[in-house]
């Protein structure tokens, strides 16, 4: 079965199970509750170590994409001295990398992923680091001057004290843990995170299309690709092509689609655009920002301001 047929079957899977698609959930459904318990009684026996610096995890509870990548962005552009934590999915590297030091990019997006290097060239007042080993990173960040911590799908690290905030889509089809569904552990674990943030309620994405053209063939590697859907001219549009998320892209491949298509320019995510732009192609470029309510910022900066407090206190009493 091809990679594209794969992910096809299991994003139907988690995200628009069909009437077929129930009878292999509940196949798979004690499986899954073996699983969520493992994973709750992981996560209530676990230590979890302070490193005295405010660190906001963004995460979700469902595999794939939820937003994350532009809520970070989002946050950080709010905040000096900031740094970004992420395991860089898909990077063709190991280990811990420095992505960014503020506006100099470091490294290559195949050292770091698309998903890092992306925030590396939006976030040209932050610093980028992606390792496996978080703890080392955050250790890292700390030498490095960080004030504040943005940790990247970080709901699962559940060894590090953390303010938590779980993004979810507006409609959820199927509630259960892996296998038998999309979520990492049990529905209610969300009530271990202190932001439960839901799209169109919480936070909306704004999508604009950079050099459109008439006859656009969309091709993204990402995570449950439909959820571009509603932001596509679809009749602008003469071909969709899903690739597994992360994937990365052959330049002549790309152009010999276009010539078969009869194609005007490649339709592209941002994320998608960073593995590219070193191609000779005509890209249209599906840009997107988040209007964040007002009131989670207010939740955020009062986490932060804790810590100034703790600071302040200390210096009188080491004074």
């Amino acid at each position: 079965m091809s990679n594209s047929l794969i992910v096809s079957l299991f994003e139907r899977l988690f995200f628009k199970p069909t009437t077929f698609d129930w009878f292999l959930i509940i196949l798979l459904s004690p499986i899954s509750f073996v699983y969520g318990l493992f994973m709750l009684f992981r996560r209530l026996l676990t230590i979890k170590e302070d490193f005295q610096i405010p660190i906001i995890s963004i995460g979700n509870l469902i595999v794939g994409g939820s937003g994350k990548t532009p809520f970070i962005i989002s946050l950080a552009s709010k905040y000096r001295d900031s740094y970004i934590i992420s395991r860089g999915y898909g990077r063709r590297s190991r280990g811990l990398v420095e992505v960014s030091n503020r506006d100099k990019i470091l490294t290559d997006v195949y050292n770091s992923g698309d998903e890092a290097m992306l925030m590396a060239r939006e976030l040209p007042n932050s610093s980028i680091i992606v390792s496996e080993d978080r703890k080392e990173a955050i250790s890292l960040a700390k030498e490095k001057g960080a004030k504040i911590i943005f940790l990247d799908d970080g709901f699962n690290r559940v060894d590090i004290k953390k303010f938590e905030i779980l993004l979810f889509p507006q409609k959820i089809n199927n509630y259960f843990p892996l296998p038998a569904g999309g979520f990492r552990e049990f529905y209610f674990s969300k009530s271990f995170a202190d932001l439960n943030l839901i799209e169109d309620r919480d936070f909306r994405r704004v999508v604009t299309i950079k050099n459109g053209t008439e006859r656009m063939v969309l091709i993204t590697a990402i995570s449950n690709p439909r959820r571009l859907e509603p932001y596509l001219p679809s009749k602008n549009i003469i071909k969709k092509i899903y690739l597994k998320d992360h994937s990365y892209f052959d330049e002549n491949e790309l152009k010999e689609t276009l010539s078969i298509l009869n194609g005007t320019s490649l339709l592209i995510t941002q994320k998608d655009e960073v593995k590219m732009s070193n191609f000779d192609l005509p890209l249209s470029i599906m840009e997107l920002r988040l209007d964040i309510n007002s009131a989670i910022f207010d939740n955020i900066d009062s986490y932060i301001k804790k810590f100034d407090i703790i600071s302040s206190k200390n210096r009188i009493i080491n004074g």
